[in-house]
């Protein structure tokens, strides 16, 4: 995906032009051009076409955590957004203020509809409904591609710092980012191998490259510790058994059901038996339990990636 690009409109200069000759006026070397205007539409590329929308868009609906935490980095709100399981470090938009739009899963189009939106952004939970919002408003699919995780995470901070024209903030923040990948690329490539695991409802799934946590192998350097693991959204299921056979130096487990607010087992529970207590992580205590908000619920934005990218470091070290 390519960042926004800039478009003018129409400044009527072939309208001026000619009131100026039927009158008869002569004009002033600082009259002969009219000034340049700035951009007010931008053309977005994006995961499902391209799209023109408003600079500066005043009324946004966004169904992706991620794009709501870039932008409340860049100091830019929205008008709505599904509230249900909204992160802690975002909690002040679930408040009564801003619209709740329904699920991340299923828009609630009657009100989305009401609210006269002039920007709605989707992402990967959402993509399905973006046909049927794009006959709201101009919407544009932000979802992010797993296999290339960091130039698409990359690639959506700048066309939204574009449309809001937050380049310098977005630069900032990016370089930010840029000096904490190399610390964590530096720690990861000598840590040994690792397996990324998530517990939900008591299960264990497994995760590898080109996976939705698989940037943590892919951009990081971190190895394997097995390499044919289905890069599937809810990962490979695994037991026990499988984890000691892998033996990993290290695990990364993130808990799902502390991600959804839903009872049950914790991951640390899940994991506490005496076969994973076998491998080489559990035995040298490096098991490490991933903050499951950023990780499972926003999953990129610029403050979601600072977290997850200290968590690791903070980790490994």
């Amino acid at each position: 995906m390519t960042p926004a690009r800039s478009r003018l409109l129409p400044l009527g200069v072939l309208a001026l032009a000619g009131a100026l000759t039927v009158s008869g006026c002569a004009q002033t070397p600082a009259e002969s051009a009219p000034k340049a205007s700035a951009a007010t539409e931008v053309e977005v590329e994006h995961a499902q076409g391209t799209t023109e929308v408003p600079v500066n868009p005043e009324n946004v609906i966004t169904f992706d955590m991620a794009s709501l935490d870039t932008l409340d980095s860049l100091g830019v709100t929205v008008a709505g957004l599904p509230q249900e399981n909204v992160p802690e470090y975002l909690s002040e938009y679930a408040g009564e203020e801003y619209l709740n739009a329904g699920t991340l899963f299923e828009p609630d189009y009657e009100a989305v509809n009401a609210a006269e939106p002039d920007l709605i952004i989707v992402a990967n939970r959402s993509a399905a409904a973006a046909e049927e919002l794009s006959k709201i408003a101009p919407t544009i699919d932000l979802s992010l591609d797993w296999e290339n995780y960091l130039p698409s995470f990359r690639a959506n901070v700048e066309t939204l710092s574009e449309i809001f024209e937050k380049q310098d903030e977005a630069a900032k923040a990016l370089d930010e980012i840029d000096s904490k990948l190399a610390k964590a690329r530096e720690l990861a490539t000598d840590a040994g191998t690792g397996l990324i695991l998530m517990t939900n409802a008591g299960e264990i799934t497994a995760y590898g490259s080109g996976s939705r946590f698989g940037w943590l192998h892919d951009e990081l350097g971190l190895a394997t510790a097995i390499d044919d693991v289905e890069a599937a959204t809810h990962g490979d299921p695994v037991s026990a058994e499988f984890i000691l056979e892998a033996n990993p130096d290290w695990l990364f487990v993130i808990d799902r059901d502390a991600a959804v607010g839903e009872s049950g087992s914790t991951a640390r529970q899940v994991l506490d038996n005496e076969v994973i207590a076998g491998t080489t992580a559990w035995q040298n205590d490096q098991v490490l339990y991933l903050d499951s908000v950023p990780f499972y619920v926003v999953m990129s934005g610029l403050s979601a990636v600072h977290q997850m990218l200290d968590q690791v470091t903070d980790g490994l070290k």
